[in-house]
């Protein structure tokens, strides 16, 4: 099977939603299943990410529009329910990659694992994204937005709120950051409703990747 056919194969199942290798090769026709034994498929699909990367950054760049105006937000990655996290064992490795407890003020409530920092386009393409501890800030992965785009407006909810964060982005990169004032605030100016509109299109790929891509379902032991 050449490098194209697995890579062909390997977009196939995520379209599919098929997050099993095992179920992917039994619904496999015999004349693909004969081609290519499973554990060659995995190792080889593999040492094809770098490749398979630069295929959806091309894609990417010819579906984006706007680039002026991205969306950035986060959402909660559990590996363990937070009443058994104790005797978890998952990545406890290095101290750097190890999940921890951290709180989902969206859900109000505690989860174990990670965070997942993503900034998307107004068309829901994924541009960037970061994994971090459960309970780093949502506001701490700005300092990565600085490094990658400039000349733009970022679009945030109330958990990214920092007037010196945003003096920073404006003076070193010229990126304006629009978040929504509370209303306890002195300067409280109520926010255009479209950059309201906008920014629900992250909320509808988090969801995206919740349902069809199950990103959430966890098979670590």
């Amino acid at each position: 099977m050449s490098n194209m056919a697995v890579l062909a194969l390997s977009l196939t199942a995520e379209y599919m939603g098929i997050d099993s290798e095992c179920q992917l090769f039994r619904m496999l026709p015999d004349c693909l299943r004969t081609r290519i034994e499973r554990s060659v498929y995995n190792r080889r699909r593999r040492a094809l990410f770098p490749h398979l990367s630069a295929l959806r950054k091309r894609m990417d760049e010819s579906i984006s529009t706007a680039p002026d105006y991205l969306i950035v937000d986060s959402m909660p990655l559990e590996v363990y329910k937070v009443s058994r996290s104790s005797r978890s064992t998952v990545c406890r490795q290095e101290y750097y990659s190890a999940p921890d407890k951290g709180f989902c003020a969206s859900q109000q409530a505690y989860h174990y694992g990670y965070k997942l920092h993503v900034v998307c386009s107004l068309d829901g393409v994924i541009r960037s994204f970061d994994l971090s501890k459960a309970s780093v800030h949502d506001i701490y992965y700005l300092k990565n937005v600085k490094e990658l785009y400039r000349d733009c407006v970022l679009l945030d909810d109330r958990g990214y709120l920092s007037t010196d964060y945003r003096l920073d982005l404006f003076e070193s990169q010229r990126i304006v950051l629009e978040v929504p004032i509370r209303r306890n605030q002195n300067d409280y100016k109520l926010q255009h409703p479209l950059f309201r509109r906008c920014r629900k299109r992250i909320e509808t790929l988090f969801s995206q990747l919740c349902d069809p891509f199950m990103i959430q379902r966890n098979y670590a032991k």
